[in-house]
């Protein structure tokens, strides 16, 4: 429903706008009916119940983008608040329970992911989503296009109004709020781990991603402002490049992070069996050697990407350095993460989340190689100060691609910790042949 609101808000025409509006409500409507599906006794007044459920959750978190809608500071804004809050309850809770009627129709479903690893599964996602607009606020230049933080030129950062976000400002705009709707991921998924989770090292692993997040959004913050300050006035501020590149890579590592907490908090991940030994297997140093690799990688993307230096009338100009740098690291990660991925992909057919994860590295740094070199052609034949819409297409795709290939490089090396004991001996499985 965000990323729908996110594309309906950027004013994509009146019938456009009114469409998209529109597909959230059915999305809702098709989120309940899944919620009616899992009703052991269908019952109406339980199917209604439980979609009512959903429609109210989502009108909680929907809460975060009401005060864009009546902020501002105008006169009677409390009862704008409330008239819009009402609303969108009631027309949530509706549309809840109508997608729960609908499913009690048919075959009942039975849930195979656990509630904290589902809820895991959507914290990732959020944080997808906040990477994409991440993204687009850098291919757009329009990291600093609002200059205060917390606050949005001086309004409370919930209640600045939706009319005035325009070009860059809404870019940068959203990236906040979509911070706030990963926040609120967070905490709950530290919550539902806290409640549900007897393993302490998963424990820990939830309340490390609720600080990193904590921490990732202070990042952003000062990134803008260079020093804790509610200040609007450019001698009091400091805007800070190094903190620009720190927080791309950390919101990466953070995704990648909450990819891992949904796995590990799943059926699969529980029901599998104990690590046995495989013949001629690598150890785990492997599969970890390859996040290191790409962690090297991200790093010089972010340098390059973030480092520009604009030119007044003409396409910005990198460091030659920064290019060549994350040019021949490329190479580097390339062949670290076929060899990895080929080699997870041979293991014995038992294995078999570690050879569904290394095929699906294999398929993303395939995505990624494509998607480096038309971002690289994309940048070296921009001749003009303004940003053509296929450089911040390719360039964001490239971004967010290598956050996929990157968590999928920790899966990896998760499952292979999980799954495998690298010993030779007459009792091991032996790895399958290419």
């Amino acid at each position: 429903m965000w990323a729908v609101a996110y594309v309906a808000m950027m004013r994509p025409g009146q019938l456009a706008g009114e469409v998209l509006f529109a597909l959230m409500g059915i999305i809702l409507v098709l989120a309940a009916r899944i919620s009616g599906k899992l009703v052991e006794v269908p019952t109406v007044a339980a199917c209604v119940r439980a979609g009512a459920k959903v429609g109210a959750f989502s009108a909680v978190a929907n809460l975060l983008l009401i005060g864009s809608l009546v902020g501002g500071g105008e006169a009677g804004v409390l009862r704008q608040f409330a008239l819009w809050s009402i609303g969108l309850f009631g027309a949530s809770i509706v549309c809840g329970a109508l997608g729960g009627v609908w499913g009690r129709a048919g075959v009942r479903w039975r849930s195979r992911v656990p509630a904290t690893g589902l809820f895991g599964l959507t914290t990732a996602a959020a944080i997808f989503l906040l990477l994409v607009t991440g993204g687009l606020v850098t291919g757009l230049e329009a990291g600093l296009a609002v200059p205060d933080w917390p606050n949005s030129f001086g309004h409370n950062m919930l209640l600045y109004p939706l009319a005035e976000m325009k070009d860059g400002v809404y870019y940068e705009h959203a990236h906040r709020l979509y911070g706030m709707l990963v926040g609120l991921c967070a905490t709950l998924m530290l919550v539902l781990t806290l409640m549900n989770e007897s393993r302490g090292w998963v424990r820990a692993l939830a309340v490390a991603g609720f600080l990193m997040v904590c921490v990732q959004g202070l990042m952003g913050g000062l990134r803008v402002t260079g020093n804790l300050t509610l200040s609007q006035d450019a001698s009091q501020l400091a805007p800070s490049i190094g903190l620009a590149v720190a927080h791309g890579v950390f919101g990466q590592i953070v995704f990648s992070l909450f990819c891992l907490l949904a796995v590990v908090c799943g059926a699969r991940w529980s029901s599998s069996e104990v690590a046995r030994p495989v013949a001629e297997a690598p150890s785990a140093t492997l599969p970890t050697a390859l996040v290191a690799v790409l962690l090297v990688q991200l790093i010089s993307g972010a340098l390059y990407r973030h480092l520009q230096i604009p030119v007044a009338g003409a396409a910005p100009t990198y460091p030659t350095w920064a290019m060549h740098l994350h040019l021949t690291f490329a190479v580097v990660a390339f062949v670290a993460t076929l060899w990895t991925g080929l080699r997870a992909m041979r293991m014995p057919p038992a294995l078999r989340p570690l050879r569904a994860v290394g095929h699906g590295l294999l398929m993303t740094v395939g995505l990624q190689v494509v998607l480096g070199i038309l971002a690289l052609v994309m940048v070296i034949t921009r001749k003009t100060e303004a940003i053509p819409l296929w450089e911040v297409i390719f360039t964001s795709l490239h971004q967010v691609t290598g956050a996929v290939l990157l968590a999928t490089s920790v899966l990896l090396a998760a499952w292979w910790r999980r799954l495998i004991v690298p010993q030779a001996s007459s009792q091991t499985l032996p790895v399958a042949q290419a």
